[in-house]
């Protein structure tokens, strides 16, 4: 760097110049001038270029030598020499190139949540159907409901062939007891007087419906106590009949109806062992039960 330079007591307006003194000399004694002309050939590189264009230029030898006092400035001795004038700005230099880019930053601090100052949409429109979901359980059956109208009548049907009263069958049947096996609380007939068309079985005491018809049943049961009997249809008591026999005498109890039957109906004689079960079996009387078909019935 140069050194600061001292004004010398002969510069112009200075502190130190007398009044009336003689104008100044020049900026550089011919001692020194002459020793920076011995030392062109040692001064750098740079500055024997423009010593070459003084040569030349002639008319611009002035800024030849502002540049050569800048250059010498650096290299000789600044005492006694005066501080020039400072110079005028020189033009902006050609911007540089962009440097390489900064590394990433740290994340910043997440911002306030937005207003919603958007108008609410109107309402889309419905998706498609979804598929169906599996059966839930059953629930209880409700009451049932009324009978709805009565439909129209159908055509009539054609007219059937002449019957023959001959050929219909006539189911008829009549059994007695003499040496049955229990059979719980069935009575059982186990001797076949008749059976026209074999509707009726002799070891389980039941008679079987094989044309839908009504049917007129009856019994004549030897007893000689107490006994109530009653004559049942598929499991259900139709009628039943109570005899109180205190004195153990040989009594007839009887009794008789007519049923609505259909195929595979069957009607036995069934006893009350909570009333009394004494049916008697001897040769002296016999117990009775038959039954007939009084006529078929449209199905």
């Amino acid at each position: 760097m140069s050194r600061e330079v001292k004004p010398s007591s002969f510069c112009p307006g200075s502190a130190g110049a007398p009044s009336g003194s003689p104008p100044p000399r020049s900026p550089l004694p011919s001692s020194s001038l002459g020793k920076a002309e011995s030392r062109q050939s040692h001064l750098p590189g740079q500055l024997q270029p423009l010593l070459r264009e003084r040569d030349k230029m002639g008319g611009s030898f002035w800024l030849v030598a502002g540049a050569l006092a800048t250059i010498l400035g650096t290299v000789l001795p600044q005492e006694n020499v005066c501080r020039a004038p400072d110079g005028k700005d020189g033009y902006p230099g050609v911007p540089g190139l962009d440097g390489r880019p900064g590394q990433k930053g740290d994340i910043g601090a997440p911002g306030l949540p937005g207003r919603r100052t958007g108008i609410k949409g109107a309402k889309g429109d419905a998706g498609e159907p979804g598929l169906p979901g599996n059966a839930g359980a059953q629930g209880y059956r409700g009451p049932n409901g009324l009978p709805g109208p009565a439909g129209e009548s159908g055509k009539p049907g054609t007219k059937g062939q002449v019957g023959n009263i001959r050929e219909q069958s006539r189911p008829a049947f009549s059994a007695s007891r003499k040496s049955p096996l229990s059979r719980g609380n069935t009575v059982i007939f186990d001797n076949v007087i008749t059976d026209q068309d074999h509707n009726y079985n002799a070891q389980t005491g039941r008679f079987t419906c094989t044309t839908t018809g009504f049917y007129y049943f009856a019994f004549q049961v030897i007893s000689n106590g107490n006994l109530c009997l009653s004559l049942v249809k598929g499991g259900t008591k139709v009628v039943s009949f109570c005899d109180d026999n205190s004195r153990s005498l040989l009594q007839v109890n009887s009794g008789s109806s007519v049923l609505s039957l259909a195929a595979q109906d069957q009607v036995w004689i069934e006893s009350d062992p909570h009333n009394g079960n004494r049916v008697f079996d001897g040769a002296e009387a016999d117990s009775v039960f038959s039954g007939f078909m009084l006529f078929p019935q449209r199905e």
